[in-house]
């Protein structure tokens, strides 16, 4: 019945927002999600005078946390004009008949340009380029209003939560059981550990959904299992797994975040959303990205598990007989630079697929994700196809065990399932 309710009212700002679309060449939030995602991610590894942003922005996990700051002032902002659902956090009062695009693409904007302020000048012409394709006057003009407002006291809210902070995370230097240390070939510090401390968007600590299953013990047959089945699938010579499976693992070594924001404006576009239906939509799903990673990489810090490639080179040390050492083991992919687990892909992937399910009260999701690594693109019929691939490709990848992405999916449904049960709800529930 919840579900049900929360698509017939996507349903009805969807084909609200439609005839209202005539009078903007594109859908704002759609467009602005593109302009984000350059910003953020293309673009934001050059920000200037921003250190926090340079050093978490553009990688995977790191950029939801953008994604969901531009897109819930844009909810708010656009929500305000046409109020049907709860608001995220603060209320707004728009005046009557404010453009709801004008709010989008000035809430957008004004969040981008604070955040990513070297890009200024080229967020400037967008922002022109977008606005000029609405009418002028005093609808307009509110709208905007509304969205500077949005945008700037999301960016009061958020001032001091955490990002960038100093936090250390020590490991050993040397090789010990169970233990993360930075893996090859770069041998990278550990990523962002500040962002496990990040205050979150709905949860109420960081380590609200901590695992209580954590990583297995080195004794165990939950160990042996996982560790013989990512060393001969993950391996990067490995002998059995197919050349499907191969592509597979690499397509989702593509940047995450882009991947996601790239199917989330396909999906808006093919549905035919408007701008209130697409602001909800966009809101929802990187808010539960975000959290569901802040959460991941709490645990990730927590527990502090050792990588397969680590593993598998020190199999000699985890006490295990049933384990086999392999030095010159190494994975599909290139291992990212953070503890094992639980696996931040299924963290992710888990909180996203949970938001999109809603949609298949419609029918066949369709999700159609993209992968610039292999140049391939994959279609998802349902929410749990997309999660199915997601948790083979890691272990094809040779980045993760078994128990680590069922833990990691876990985590990312429970994120997603708080989010729908407390927030964005239609206010006539």
């Amino acid at each position: 019945m919840k579900r049900a309710r929360f698509q017939r009212g996507l349903l009805l700002i969807c084909f609200a927002g439609i005839g209202s679309s005539k009078l903007v060449a594109q859908n704002p939030v759609i467009d602005w999600n593109a302009v984000a995602s350059t910003t953020i991610i293309t673009n934001g590894a050059t920000a200037a005078n921003v250190t926090h942003t340079a050093a978490g922005a553009v990688t995977p996990g790191g950029s939801t946390l953008y994604f969901a700051i531009v897109h819930l002032a844009v909810y708010n902002a656009v929500n305000a004009v046409n109020p049907r659902y709860q608001p995220y956090l603060y209320t707004l009062k728009a005046p009557r008949g404010a453009s709801e695009d004008a709010a989008a693409i000035a809430a957008a904007h004004r969040i981008l340009i604070n955040y990513f302020p070297d890009q200024q000048a080229a967020l400037d012409v967008q922002y022109d380029q977008s606005l000029s394709a609405i009418p002028g006057g005093k609808s307009k003009d509110d709208g905007i209003k509304v969205g500077e407002a949005s945008a700037l006291t999301l960016i009061a809210l958020r001032a001091n939560d955490g990002r960038g902070a100093n936090v250390t995370y020590t490991y050993p230097s040397s090789p010990t059981p169970g233990r993360w240390m930075p893996t090859p070939p770069a041998f990278l510090a550990p990523q962002t550990p500040w962002i496990g401390q990040v205050t979150p968007f709905t949860m109420t600590s960081p380590s609200q959904f901590l695992p209580t299953n954590g990583p297995p013990d080195l004794g165990s047959r939950t160990w042996v299992q996982d560790f013989a089945e990512t060393k001969s699938l993950g391996a990067a010579n490995s002998t059995i797994r197919t050349a499907h499976q191969t592509e597979i693992g690499l397509f989702w070594t593509d940047h995450g975040g882009r991947q996601y924001a790239a199917a989330l404006r396909d999906l808006a576009t093919r549905r035919n959303l408007g701008t209130l239906a697409s602001a909800r939509l966009f809101a929802m799903t990187f808010t539960a990205a975000a959290d569901s990673f802040i959460g991941c990489m709490n645990a990730k810090y927590t527990f502090g598990f050792w990588r397969p490639v680590t593993a598998v080179q020190n199999a000699d040390l985890d006490g295990n007989p049933e384990t086999v050492q392999d030095p010159a083991w190494l994975p599909l992919g290139t291992t990212p630079n953070h503890p094992e687990f639980p696996a931040a892909h299924g963290c992710v992937t888990g909180a996203v697929a949970k938001i999109l399910g809603r949609f298949e009260d419609d029918g066949p999701l369709k999700l159609t994700v993209s992968s610039a690594v292999t140049n391939t693109s994959h279609q998802f019929r349902t929410a749990r196809d997309l999660e199915a691939e997601v948790f083979v490709a890691r272990i094809y990848a040779g980045f993760h065990y078994r128990h680590s992405l069922e833990q990691g999916f876990l985590l990312g449904h429970r994120v997603a399932r708080q989010l729908i049960n407390t927030q964005f709800r239609p206010l006539e529930e």
